[in-house]
């Protein structure tokens, strides 16, 4: 890693030009080559999220069917990825470039979409942004950040990985439904027990070679195992016989142009307050709540570590600025779901710019402009099928899981709400469902052991929210409603 005044205490160069000067280039002993290399290596280490944000939202549908348009996906990926890392970079003067977050948008497509319209989906995401936003600035954000255990920060990360990594089996075809009246288990190894047909081998490729790359520490590993996973698929998709629909929703074949102009069909088809009328006021609430949690606690990780890594972190491990920056990642998320591309938020691969020596802003500024031109090239993220892209989510729930270890798994009465958290994010196809159990289960278990004073107060407001939402139809039932 580069050595800089902030890490090293060498005294800083004085200004060379007004954007040194502004960016703060050499105040932090970096230079404008190195910002450049490191805008670079996060683009390229992130751009991932072009192929992977599109087949999450795309290969899932709303309450009336709907799909949305790959191509318009990729267009609202990277413009809302090239506006807000530019932002970020001017407004925050940090290295941390901001994207679609996984996890979330599996939140939108499995949790929200089947329970309103596109539109109302991301409706609530805008809502979500603006609800973090007011959060940074009445200064509340630090009463949630103290009312939440750790442990259970860490179980929806590890829960969110688990849900992801199985997403990501399904979508390659490696896991499936079991649709014989009367099985004895829900699903089943590829069909019939048994894995078939060359898109499977691609993806066992694709998930074996992203691993490869990333024990081996190799820079953009995921995006370079998802295009060699898709010239493999187009080899053996014109070599060899795959059955109809055998790749899914994308049969990776030469796009009959490289460039297109984008299609902005996607941005501001919004409905900010129909979600409430289509899910249900409650279930809407939690669904806010559920994207609010994952996204400020993501984010927060995500910036003070990229931040202490660049030595920008006082001795304190304060960073000057934080709230300015939340605010931008609150902007972020409005701004995800305006375009349609779900919540937007830091990226913690905007760590490999900063291993090419990004300190400052300016290094957003190089990534942000390379987003920007991703938007002409929608045929060829086109062209990637599910089995290429699904090993990038077994490996990002494999990255997400490590946080398991930091669990105090010997205190039962913490134990028990993650284990509850992590396991039925999976079981129950719901992050929601995992995130509300765990918490319900952690006052109930504190209130057990005689710990009932130590329980923020905000974690009764949100166990007693959750209580009504897993209890919503006896209650309907109780008072009539239907």
């Amino acid at each position: 890693m580069a050595q800089d005044a902030a890490v090293t205490g060498t005294p800083p160069r004085a200004p060379r030009n007004p954007i040194d000067r502004y960016f703060k280039i050499s105040q932090r002993g970096s230079t404008m080559p190195r910002e450049i290399r490191g805008g670079l290596a996060t683009f390229f280490t992130m751009a991932y999220i072009l192929v992977l944000n599109p087949l999450i939202l795309g290969g899932a549908t709303d309450k009336l069917g709907h799909h949305l348009n790959n191509a318009q996906l990729v267009t609202s990926t990277a413009l809302v990825a090239a506006v807000m890392t530019i932002i970020m970079g001017v407004g925050g003067n940090l290295p941390l470039a901001i994207a679609a977050g996984l996890g979330l948008n599996g939140v939108v497509a499995f949790q929200l979409a089947p329970q309103m319209t596109w539109p109302q989906a991301m409706g609530l995401v805008v809502i979500e942004g603006a609800v973090i936003c007011v959060l940074v600035v009445t200064g509340l954000r630090q009463a949630i950040m103290a009312a939440i255990p750790l442990p259970l920060k860490q179980a929806i990360s590890v829960g969110i990985g688990l849900f992801v990594a199985f997403i990501g089996f399904v979508d390659a075809g490696f896991v499936t439904r079991i649709q014989t009246p009367g099985a004895s288990t829900p699903v089943q190894l590829g069909l019939d027990n048994v894995l078939r047909g060359w898109p499977v081998i691609v993806f066992c490729f694709g998930v074996l070679l992203t691993l490869v790359l990333l024990i081996r520490k190799v820079r953009g590993a995921i995006l370079i195992s998802i295009v060699v996973s898709t010239v493999l698929a187009m080899i053996l998709n014109a070599i060899v016989t795959v059955p109809k629909h055998g790749w899914g929703l994308t049969t990776p074949t030469l796009p009959d142009k490289v460039v297109a102009l984008p299609d902005f069909g996607l941005v501001g088809k919004v409905d900010l307050i129909g979600g409430f009328a289509s899910a249900g006021a409650i279930t809407a609430v939690l669904f806010v709540f559920t994207l609010v949690l994952s996204d400020f606690f993501d984010a927060m990780g995500t910036i003070i570590g990229v931040s202490n890594e660049a030595g920008l972190v006082d001795e304190k491990g304060h960073l000057p600025g934080i709230g300015r920056v939340l605010f931008i990642d609150g902007l972020a998320a409005m701004a995800g779901g305006a375009a349609s591309a779900s919540s937007n938020t830091c990226f913690v691969e905007s760590a490999a710019g900063v291993g090419e020596g990004a300190r400052t802003g300016f290094s957003n500024l190089v990534t942000g402009v390379l987003f920007a031109l991703a938007m002409f090239f929608s045929p060829l993220v086109g062209i990637v099928p599910s089995q290429a892209a699904a090993p990038a989510l077994v490996v990002v729930g494999f990255l997400l899981m490590t946080q398991v270890k930091d669990i105090p798994w010997t205190k039962f009465e913490i134990a028990v709400p993650a284990f509850l958290t992590i396991i039925l994010m999976p079981f129950t196809y719901s992050i929601t469902n995992g995130i509300g159990a765990g918490f319900l289960a952690y006052v109930v278990l504190q209130v057990a052991v005689g710990k009932a004073r130590k329980i923020h107060w905000l974690l009764w407001v949100v166990a007693a929210f959750f209580a009504v939402y897993f209890a919503i139809h006896p209650i309907e039932a109780w008072l009539g409603v239907h």
